[in-house]
């Protein structure tokens, strides 16, 4: 995209020092290792570079060797990097395993309302009838991929279908910001802040859907995704700090600035390609760097965070530890850097 500033081999090596420092966490089968791993398949696929690959297939082999866990809509998010495995290699191990994330999602995840997936986070009912925002990368967003892979009209329809109604429950049709959850069964968003993390999940995805699934402008629930997608980005723009970032409490200008929030919205931005974001995309690029330490980590991402009670709740966080998803949605954008000259988009779609 014409008019971003930013060098090339900086950006390679960057990416180089994110994934090797990603390598030494020690991250079980579960969203912040799914998050991470998609981070280093985004990374494979835009440089080529075969260490990337044979550093996550050696991995997952490992994992897959120990056994692997109950699913639950989290850990669904490793399936992306399957995907990226079975492409790549051919052996059928992994898309066995895609299937089985895909069958679980289909028939047995549990569901409310018009077959929304309920977030899940383990094999108990922790939060019933509630839909996060978290739950279109760990699912929606895996859902449409599986869909496309297959040519599964029924599949491709579920995966929208998440999307449809996650825009209906979660975001604020007066300012275009989502809030973090909807619980169905008090008909409400509980607390009700726009958390920035929360955000970025639904812009982030949003905004691959129309990269993933061809022919998407013959798809009625695309054009409310990017009815939604195009109101959620112009009302995150006006609330990015000098520095750069966005806040883990979008429009608390005492909440502390997250980088892993960061990284997703301008993410979308970049993927979705408006010229007019190009100047916030420069200039989170410049803030973004100043938040990778010498040796590959992200910092200044937050905690897992479930629908706090309160903005205390939210504001007291850490953000001192590295985090899979901070490491994964940093690869996701400066893989997408690089791609950028693919990215811009004139048309309404």
């Amino acid at each position: 995209m014409a008019g971003l500033e930013f060098d090339k081999d900086e950006i390679y090596e960057l990416i180089d020092k994110i994934i090797e420092r990603t390598m030494r966490m020690d991250m079980s089968w579960d969203w912040p290792c799914g998050v991470a791993y998609y981070g280093i398949s985004r990374a494979y696929e835009t440089t080529g570079n075969e260490k990337y690959l044979n550093l996550m297939k050696d991995r997952i082999d490992e994992y897959m060797e120990l056994g692997l866990p109950d699913w639950t809509v989290n850990t669904c998010a490793m399936g992306h990097c399957l995907i990226t495995l079975y492409e790549s290699t051919g052996e059928e191990k992994y898309w066995e395993i895609v299937m089985e994330k895909a069958e679980y999602l289909r028939k047995d995840a549990l569901r409310f309302g018009n077959s929304v997936l309920q977030h899940t986070v383990s094999q108990k009912n922790d939060f019933p009838e509630q839909a996060w925002a978290d739950t279109l990368f760990m699912a929606a967003f895996f859902l449409l991929r599986v869909g496309v892979k297959l040519k599964s009209e029924d599949i491709i329809h579920d995966a929208l279908n998440q999307w449809y109604w996650h825009i209906k429950y979660l975001q604020n049709a007066e300012t275009g910001l989502w809030y973090h959850g909807y619980n169905n069964l008090t008909q409400n968003h509980m607390s009700g802040f726009y958390w920035g993390r929360a955000n970025a999940w639904a812009a982030y995805t949003m905004a691959q859907v129309g990269i993933v699934l061809p022919e998407c402008y013959l798809y009625p629930e695309y054009l409310d995704i990017v009815g939604s997608s195009n109101e959620q980005l112009a009302a995150l723009k006006l609330l990015q700090t000098e520095n750069g970032l966005w806040r883990t409490i979008l429009d608390d200008e005492e909440s502390y600035e997250e980088v892993s929030a960061s990284f997703g919205i301008a993410a979308a931005m970049l993927v979705r390609g408006n010229p007019l974001h190009i100047k916030y995309i420069n200039h989170f690029i410049q803030g973004a760097r100043k938040n990778i330490s010498v040796d590959g980590r992200v910092m200044n991402v937050s905690g897992g965070t479930a629908v706090m009670k309160d903005r205390d709740g939210y504001c007291r966080i850490s953000k001192d530890w590295i985090q899979g998803w901070g490491q994964g949605l940093a690869l996701a954008f400066y893989s997408d850097l690089l791609d950028s000259e693919k990215h811009r988009r004139d048309g309404a779609l």
